[in-house]
């Protein structure tokens, strides 16, 4: 399920959603200074990760989904969970963990967005264009 040629292994470890191989990030999600900055081609098989100008605006729906996925399993597990009382504990700690997962989640919208649509294919393992 994790394994190589799911899409869940390009998701979590950041690889290029057709071989599996080159980095799609130029740097990791905490570099502040390229958060979300993506290579032109792959580095392995030279996939162009821009398919069109503003092919990346629909990850900002992806974004939103996890933005809300993450305030509901937060304000879930505090309230079935841990029962926090304050209303104020539970909107700061939901803001807190917002503001420092932001850039995480900002890179995993562009990479899942991606691998909506392009598929793995096996066969380029060497340097090709695209």
């Amino acid at each position: 399920m994790f394994g190589k040629g799911s899409r869940l292994y390009s998701i979590f470890k950041m690889k290029c959603p057709r071989c599996h191989e080159g980095d799609f990030f130029e740097s990791h999600p905490y570099d502040l200074r390229k958060a979300g900055n993506i290579h032109k081609n792959c580095s392995n098989c030279g996939l162009k990760y821009s398919k069109e100008p503003g092919f990346y605006y629909g990850a900002m729906y992806v974004s939103y989904a996890l933005g809300v996925g993450l305030f509901v399993g937060l304000w879930g597990l505090m309230n079935l969970i841990f029962p926090i009382e304050s209303t104020g504990a539970q909107i700061s700690i939901i803001i807190g963990a917002s503001l420092l997962l932001t850039p995480y989640l900002y890179a995993l919208s562009k990479i899942i967005w991606a691998n909506f649509f392009i598929k793995y294919d096996r066969v380029y393992k060497s340097k090709g264009t695209d």
